[in-house]
């Protein structure tokens, strides 16, 4: 799956502006605030229907317009797709499939991608949101009717989050409190949280030994001390759970049996119908502790994708560099499950198309050579640089300078 055409309008800094494109590596330079970023943010939009920058919409229309267009047209196998969405601040957006016009949603699945960015460093250093969102962003991509599941589930936990206080102001006056007002949104928050915790863990089942490979490749690291490793706590059961140490996994007597041990947990967390009846019961025991704190406590806005270096959380612990090569490999564990992805009708030459925005100027110079001999395997890729000189050889292909709201070629491929 590669992209042939993009247009923008009113997007971001852009007025219009519309570009050829074609299979392999494609670079952007320019220096910072010329718009380079903007343009990839606009392919990785079409993915999500979210931006990798910003949580809300009116960030991405052009100041002064009414709204902002982003047209495609992708290639998957021979059929090529017109992909359209037409962003509005303050109100809902409006798309279209070859000229047809469909839901937003119904977006989803025509474009892959997966985006690395300065800011993926926040995966490793920052909350626990910022890893969940990583997770959804990739559950979407290869079930895109888990956008929904999303949608409602939040609109349940807000509508319970509202009940829950509601409900504890009225025990703080010493009224009565009917507790069991909460036993439809209970329902509802387990039936549709089990299914997101299901996706969740099957991803990470997934993820993990592509995300210990290219951290040993990035990095140039191997051995116990460099190894990465992910694995899933999740809010309903969690304390009866507790990740293997790296040393129980690689000790040769309780290597097998740790193993094991995170293999039954996610096989019990990929069963969504058990996975319901545990928030179920985790909703029960904890609910007189909701109510005092006015909160939800249970449900896979609580979970936890946990990352380790060695026997240590990479938070806290990782330097730098190994933040970098552990985010890194994180984002091409992800490229490489989507590649692989057979559940899906667009499994078959749905490839994601990688995106690499602005990453090879905080690279080592054998970090570069080993990330470009990785990316050169992609069948489309997308760079942006503020200097082309801290690319490498390696990543020839064609090359548009940005600057002032202008993007024009500088070379091709088939330039001499």
């Amino acid at each position: 799956m590669y992209l042939t055409d993009l247009a923008l309008s009113d997007f971001r800094s852009y007025r219009q502006v519309v570009l050829r494109l074609s299979p392999g590596i494609t670079t952007f330079v320019g220096e910072n605030g010329q718009g380079k970023t903007n343009i990839v943010e606009a392919i990785g939009y079409l993915a999500t229907l979210s931006s990798h920058r910003v949580a809300s919409d009116n960030a991405l229309v052009r100041q002064g317009a009414n709204a902002g267009v982003i047209q495609a047209k992708v290639v998957h196998g021979e059929h090529p797709t017109t992909v359209e969405v037409e962003i509005f601040a303050g109100r809902a957006n409006r798309a279209r499939i070859n000229r047809g016009n469909v839901r937003p949603a119904e977006l989803l699945g025509h474009v892959r991608t997966v985006t690395f960015a300065p800011e993926d460093v926040e995966l490793i250093r920052g909350d626990p949101g910022e890893r969940r969102r990583f997770l959804d962003d990739l559950m979407i991509q290869m079930k895109p009717r888990m956008a929904g599941v999303k949608a409602e589930y939040e609109k349940v936990t807000r509508q319970r989050s509202a009940l829950l206080k509601s409900l504890g102001a009225q025990r703080r006056r010493g009224g009565t409190v009917d507790a069991g007002a909460l036993d439809v949104w209970d329902v509802q928050l387990a039936k549709l949280g089990a299914q997101i915790t299901a996706a969740r863990a099957q991803i990470i089942s997934g993820l993990r030994p592509h995300v210990a490979g290219y951290y040993q490749i990035v990095s140039g690291r191997s051995g116990l001390a460099g190894d990465a490793r992910i694995d899933y706590a999740d809010s309903a059961t969690k304390n009866m759970y507790s990740p293997p140490s790296a040393e129980q996994i690689h000790d040769p007597q309780g290597g097998e049996a740790a193993v094991r041990t995170i293999i039954n947990h996610e096989d019990d967390l990929t069963d969504v119908e058990l996975t319901e009846v545990q928030i179920l019961s985790a909703l029960v025991e904890r609910r007189d502790q909701e109510i005092a704190r006015g909160v939800n406590l249970v449900g896979p806005h609580r979970d936890e994708l946990v990352l380790n270096l060695g026997t240590l959380p990479a938070k806290g612990y990782a330097s730098h560099g190994e933040s970098w090569s552990y985010t890194l490999a994180l984002r091409l564990g992800a490229w490489k499950l989507l590649r692989e992805d057979s559940s899906g009708e667009w499994a078959d030459d749905g490839e994601p198309i990688l995106i690499l925005d602005d990453v090879f100027a905080e690279l080592d110079a054998k970090r570069r050579e080993r990330l470009a001999e990785i990316v050169l395997e992609a069948q489309q890729v997308f760079v942006t640089a503020a200097v082309g000189d801290d690319l490498p050889e390696e990543l020839s292909g064609d090359r548009f300078l940005v600057h002032e709201g202008s993007v024009e070629p500088m070379s091709t491929k088939n330039d001499e």
